[in-house]
Formats: structure tokens, C-alpha cells, sequence
């Protein structure tokens, strides 16, 4: 029995909850502002993400390669610091962390974490656990020209909530692979190849948890 697996036996014998996504966060679609007005973006007020950003820079991000000035936010309100967001449409399924405040085009859904649910989670975890809706995203898009993901069900993917110290357990050891990937990822490409695949062999079986028993997973929903 490894380490997480005597911190799942310790504190969650019973096996833990589970959460949906239209419970956990507060969502919000992406846009670009009108680029007929010039001022908009001539301000390096509030980063504007696109996928670009994730290819160039990585899956955590606190700056973009453009950005737009604060009368270009909806409402005043640029997306939230340490909100997670997901690719819906076009090339689906990617997403990353972005730990400052910021927009992003309309590719991309924001994943932004309830103040209920703010000391149940740390958020590396839930980037982490977002590999497995990313996934699932790729599994579940409408039959159409565009492709997109099938919103009706998004909604309802369920996140885990696992005790804090198992969460930041797990988050220290996914680290260690991410630096470890990035390292490799200036050296040998066929090995960075064999890392990156005992990286989700690994991901995939640490984000792994059992429902509760009796009935299956216990759902949150609010």
C-alpha cells in the first residue's frame, strides 16, 4: 500500500464524495471584444488567453500574448484569479490554470470555484482532475460541422472531494512529474515520450477514487 493509498484508507475508508461541475463552480463563457474599437487593445489592463497561450507558455498561466484594456470587460468583472478553463469548441478538451485575473476568447469555458467550496479544494488538484474532463470532453461533443462539446452534459461531470491532505498529496507528486516532464522536454524526446506516459498511467490511477458505499457515489448538488 503506497502513501495515498494509507491516506485514502485513513481518512476516507468509506470512499468520498462526489460534486458536479454546475455545483462546484461558477461558469462563464469566453468572448473576444470588438476589435472595431481600437482602444480596447492598446492596454495591457487584463490578459485575453487564447490556445495559442497554452501551446507557447503551458498549462499554467499567468500572462498571454495579448491583452485588452479594463472598458473591454463585461461588466467590469475580468474572470476571477485561480480559475480553470476548459477549450468547449474547436480543438476541445485543453485547458489550463490561470492564476491572475483575465479573459479568455470564446473557445474556452472558465471554471471558477464557489466561496463554499474554496477550503474544501486546492485548486492544483482540481487542474489536475480537470485532465480526466478534458478527456471526457474529447468522448462527448455534438455530431455537427463545428464540433463542440455537448454543454447539456458538461454541467454534470462530477469532481471528487477527497480530503485535503490526499488532494495536496497527490498535487506534490503530479508536480514532481510536471517539472520532471519539462526538464526532459529539453533533452531526449523518446524519453520524455516514456515519462509522459508513466505521467498518465500515474495521474490517471492517483485521481482514481471509490463512490461511498451503498448506492454509489454520493452526489453534492445544489
Amino acid at each position: 500500500m503506497n502513501h495515498i493509498e494509507k491516506l485514502i484508507h485513513e481518512l476516507c475508508p468509506n470512499g468520498v464524495e462526489y460534486a458536479s461541475i454546475r455545483t462546484i463552480f461558477n461558469t462563464r463563457n469566453g468572448y473576444t471584444p470588438s476589435r472595431s474599437n481600437p482602444a480596447y487593445w492598446n492596454s495591457p489592463d487584463v490578459p485575453w488567453i487564447r490556445m495559442a497561450d497554452i501551446r507557447d507558455e503551458g498549462r499554467i498561466l499567468d500572462t498571454a500574448s495579448q491583452s485588452v484594456s479594463n472598458n473591454a470587460v463585461k461588466g467590469g468583472e475580468p474572470f476571477p484569479a485561480n480559475s480553470l478553463i476548459i477549450s468547449t469548441s474547436a480543438t476541445i478538451g485543453e485547458h489550463a490554470l490561470v492564476t491572475v485575473p483575465h479573459l479568455c476568447n470564446q473557445r474556452f469555458t472558465s471554471l471558477q470555484l464557489k466561496p463554499e467550496f474554496r477550503d474544501a479544494f486546492d485548486i492544483k488538484f482540481l487542474f489536475y482532475y480537470t485532465f480526466k474532463l478534458g478527456s471526457w470532453c474529447r468522448e462527448n461533443t455534438t455530431q455537427s460541422s463545428f464540433q463542440s462539446v455537448r454543454m447539456d452534459k458538461f454541467y454534470e461531470f462530477k469532481y471528487p472531494i477527497p480530503p485535503l491532505a490526499v488532494q495536496r498529496a497527490i498535487v506534490d507528486i503530479l508536480d514532481k512529474f510536471m517539472d520532471l516532464e519539462a526538464e526532459l522536454e529539453a533533452e531526449l524526446e523518446a524519453e520524455l515520450e516514456a515519462r509522459r506516459a508513466q505521467y498518465e498511467y500515474y495521474r490517471d490511477a492517483l485521481l482514481s477514487f471509490p463512490p461511498e458505499r451503498g448506492g454509489g457515489a454520493t452526489q453534492i448538488d445544489g
